[in-house]
């Protein structure tokens, strides 16, 4: 049985508390990672056992940096599939200048996701966490989209622009390989952000 001393002591693992504590504004840290702590303890904990509660403190964190994230997500995704759908249903020769649009939207919008995460939270590293969490949920929205467009049009014709545009391999794996430059691009954003929050 678990007793009151057990549960005091308990703890949800230090990284998840961590990352919760760097999403949250400054003014919020102590009063939202307390709330949630005394709640892991004084039910979750009793009730499910410290496994199953140290999940559901780490669904909680996570769900802080879903919020702070998915709508970005979704903006970058929807560039990625519209520069896809674009490459397959207007073939061309020259993709210089859609390369160049593309490439600036998604550094906007991780510069954007990144300062803005840092902004709030005064934290350059939440801006580098913002911009990683970001582009991992956009490449997992691209691969579905990317999926359900092939599944819809796969035709002779859109093959053949498949094939021109990079092929298949380039749609379902460029978006995973995007994760190293929005890291770097989102620490810029990051320490850019925290900086003006401090100076301003």
């Amino acid at each position: 049985m678990t007793t009151t001393n057990d549960r005091s002591a308990s703890r949800p693992p230090a990284w998840a508390e961590d990352l919760l504590r760097l999403l949250l504004r400054p003014a919020d840290r102590d009063s939202v990672s307390g709330d949630l702590l005394e709640e892991y303890r004084d039910a979750i904990v009793p009730a499910r056992g410290p496994r199953a509660a140290d999940r559901w403190y780490i669904l909680q964190a996570g769900g802080f940096l879903w919020r702070a994230t998915w709508t970005w997500a979704l903006l970058f995704a929807g560039a990625f599939i519209a520069r896809t759908a674009y490459d397959w249903f207007v073939p061309t020769h020259d993709f210089g200048a859609r390369s160049v649009a593309t490439t600036w939207i998604a550094v906007t919008i991780i510069v954007s996701v990144s300062f803005s995460a840092a902004w709030r939270s005064r934290s350059a590293a939440a801006g580098t966490l913002a911009a990683l969490a970001t582009c991992l949920v956009a490449a997992a929205f691209s691969l579905v989209s990317a999926a359900v467009l092939f599944a819809m049009w796969h035709d002779p014709d859109t093959l053949r622009a498949i094939d021109g545009s990079g092929g298949l391999d380039e749609v379902f794996v460029l978006p995973f390989m995007m994760v190293i430059p929005a890291v770097v691009i989102g620490s810029v954003g990051g320490a850019a952000g925290s900086l003006c929050r401090r100076l301003l």
